[in-house]
């Protein structure tokens, strides 16, 4: 059965054979020390999401040394500078802090008994490291996942890029459900015949913690704006209306060159940068609406302000690239990667709890696996080679499959033009088969999984180890 000492021996091993200050390639991320450490706090909020009422006992984010608002600050650093950030844990239960997308050492990824060991009611943790691509991440828990990000704790990360162009405005923009009644409190956060389906949807929609919020930007002006999925459920198909945009940026990636937005799928763990050629005219409005699945839902409003700037979708420069990732098809080793459901049974502990039952699998097994030793990873990669993820979903909904701490690139597809751009998430559809390479450039033990929450805790989970 599984083990936190298991875990936390494995971990632990995979790491202190190369230090948490191991040098990767270029600029990828060590663990120098920085300065000052930025102080977040983990703390309970009572939130008006659906005012006059407050939301008690939602869980957020705080640091006297940034914003003060309710919602997690949205955190900047730089590319390739050291960050260090020291999260003090005030809840009445262990938490952690993932850095979702960044490749970074093992030993600050976040994942407890798998590379550090819990943050207590009142202990602290310190995490340093320097980030190697600039783009828009976020961070979040890997404790009991489904309740502390589906009551708050997701926050929006921005690794800024000194090449990088500047834009009239900028906007980031958290979506995220809550599973609220009428009164504005919490209700029971999952169901499990939804469970094993698609996940239990939240039943208020906010972007920025705002239900439909509405922001000021130039009249004609070039908005950049950054949206994270943090959602524990939710799949979007986004549209703007009344104002034009251009794609410049994937899961942090920066497209070769921008390309215009029709409707773009935005899943959990995801990321999509735009960049909105404002109306022309003062006063005018434009909408980000979800059309998924049939009922369009207004995301948020932009409201030109001021005299018009004239600028053109034209005028948008390329992104500064992050380092690529140089795989070689011709040595890959294969992996194959099946995902599946399973019978219902009562679970064990995950790597990150359990919801007491399992529902979905890897490779026809839950976690932790039906073999003689079940918190085996998933593979064994040897340092500096490249693998080939044969990734094949024989279920009837979508899965978004985040890996920690390394990029893959999808290179084809049975169901769909793939973009090859390096990414941490891949929306794989039903029925679907993708090959992914992957350059196993990062040592330690790397969680992949189902970014759907009740996916990953009812079984869509694993690791791989690289040596």
């Amino acid at each position: 059965m599984l083990t936190r000492r298991t875990l936390l021996t494995g971990g632990a091993a995979a790491v202190g054979a190369y230090g948490v200050g191991f040098g990767l390639s270029g600029v990828r991320g060590t663990a120098r020390a920085a300065s000052e450490p930025v102080i977040i706090e983990t703390a309970f909020a009572d939130v008006p999401i659906m005012a006059p009422n407050a939301t008690r006992k939602a869980m957020t984010y705080r640091s006297s040394n940034l914003s003060a608002d309710l919602m997690p600050p949205t955190l900047r650093i730089k590319r390739g500078e050291p960050f260090s950030a020291r999260l003090v844990n005030r809840l009445d239960e262990p938490t952690t802090i993932h850095w979702h997308g960044l490749r970074i050492p093992n030993a600050v990824d976040g994942v407890p008994f798998l590379t550090q060991p819990y943050i207590y009611p009142g202990d602290s943790f310190d995490y340093t490291f320097s980030a190697p691509d600039a783009g828009t991440f976020w961070y979040h828990p890997h404790c009991n996942t489904l309740t502390q990000m589906g009551r708050g704790l997701t926050g929006i990360l921005i690794v800024e890029d000194a090449a990088d162009p500047v834009f009239d405005a900028e906007i980031a923009l958290n979506l995220r459900d809550w599973r609220l009644g009428g009164d504005g409190q919490f209700i029971e956060q999952f169901k499990a015949r939804d469970a094993a389906k698609s996940g239990t949807f939240g039943t208020v929609r906010t972007a920025n913690w705002t239900i439909e919020p509405s922001f000021d930007a130039p009249t004609g002006g070039l908005v950049r704006l950054r949206l994270v999925a943090s959602d524990v459920t939710r799949l979007y198909n986004l549209r703007l209306e009344g104002a034009d945009a251009v794609i410049v940026a994937l899961d942090g990636q920066p497209l070769p060159s921008p390309a215009a937005l029709d409707m773009a799928t935005l899943s959990p763990g995801q990321r999509l940068d735009l960049v909105v050629r404002m109306p022309g005219s003062e006063g005018s409005v434009a909408q980000l609406v979800d059309v998924r699945p049939s009922t369009p839902k207004i995301v948020a409003r932009f409201r030109a302000t001021g005299a018009s700037l004239t600028r053109t979708l034209a005028d948008v420069p390329p992104l500064a690239p992050n380092a690529p990732v140089e795989y070689d098809l011709a040595s890959a080793t294969e992996i194959p990667l099946v995902l599946s459901a399973t019978a219902e049974q009562a679970s064990a502990e995950s790597i990150c709890g359990t919801l007491g039952y399992s529902f979905w699998a890897i490779n026809k097994k839950p976690w932790p696996g039906d073999t003689d030793d079940p918190t085996a990873p998933l593979a064994e990669m040897k340092l500096g080679r490249t693998y080939l993820i044969n990734l094949e979903n024989v279920t009837p909904h979508a899965h978004p499959i985040h890996l920690h701490g390394m990029n893959f690139v999808p290179v084809s597809s049975s169901k769909q033009v793939v973009t090859k751009l390096p990414s941490d998430t891949y929306l794989v559809l039903p029925d679907e088969k993708v090959q992914l390479a992957l350059v196993a450039d990062n040592p330690g033990d790397w969680v992949l999984h189902c970014h759907i929450i009740e996916h990953q805790k009812t079984g869509m989970t694993s690791y791989v180890r690289v040596i």
